[in-house]
């Protein structure tokens, strides 16, 4: 009493959902299913326990247990190790084929941490990580701040890591922003169907007109091969990013 100058000293509760065992029931020494996280440590590490705990869904949802999938988390983080530390991948030289992944991912994290979405967190760090093994060269700056997210959850292998890259702690460092400009795609994907079947996938620039992207779908080699000799009867633009043809 006395140590507060306000009633309700939090602005908000927050009621996390319940972890069952992994037969969908009530964790009970009764039912025999529960989970000695001393034990998880021991074998996966602490780092896996906290990823896979955040992981596992909604914050609010009631969800089972799952020893098998930490195996998974493990081989990510394994591999996120690799990547920072064993790869000889990082340059100090931009060649910005990262620039729009790193910059959404710092903003879907940074946004996501607020609202508690910490499993939306994780996924997206985990697409961030399979963009940079498809590129020959990543980026430091960008692995820096990844790893300065990453300590929110796994803040043991971070720390290390963010030690070698950097010499300092990662604990000490501010928290990365993003450019919004980074965040319009220069091209995209494009699909074309006939008659609803995948027939065809083409990059262009992005902001297309219906009239362009319909020329340049009828102009793919395998769609040509399905529509040669065949009346057209409609084309339908999708969303700007899809072209049906009706044959």
């Amino acid at each position: 009493k006395g140590y507060l100058s306000v009633k309700e000293p939090f602005k908000r509760l927050f009621h996390q959902g319940m972890i069952l065992g992994e037969n969908g029931e009530k964790m009970s020494k009764s039912k025999g299913n529960v989970v000695n996280p001393d034990d998880i440590c021991k074998e996966f590490g602490a780092d896996t326990l906290r990823v896979y705990e955040m992981f596992m869904g909604p914050l609010e949802a009631t969800k089972p247990w799952q020893t098998k999938d930490l195996a998974g988390i493990r081989k990510w983080l394994d591999r996120v190790y690799r990547l920072v530390i064993e790869s000889d991948k990082l340059t100090d030289e931009n060649d910005h084929q990262l620039d729009y992944s790193y910059n959404f991912l710092v903003k879907k994290v940074t946004s996501d941490i607020d609202s508690l979405n910490m499993n939306t967190c994780i996924s997206q760090m985990m697409i961030f990580i399979n963009d940079c093994y498809r590129v020959e060269k990543v980026y430091r700056p960008y692995i820096q701040n990844f790893v300065k997210m990453l300590s929110c959850f796994a803040p043991h292998i971070s720390e290390e890591m963010y030690y070698k890259l950097t010499g300092e702690l990662v604990d000490y460092q501010p928290w990365p922003t993003y450019d919004e400009s980074k965040l319009v795609l220069a091209t995209m994907e494009y699909v074309v169907q006939v008659n609803g079947k995948l027939r065809a996938k083409f990059n262009e620039r992005t902001g297309l007109s219906d009239e362009e992207l319909e020329k340049l779908a009828l102009a793919q080699e395998n769609v040509i091969k399905f529509t040669e000799g065949k009346t057209i009867k409609k084309v339908i633009v999708i969303r700007s990013k899809m072209v049906n043809i009706v044959i």
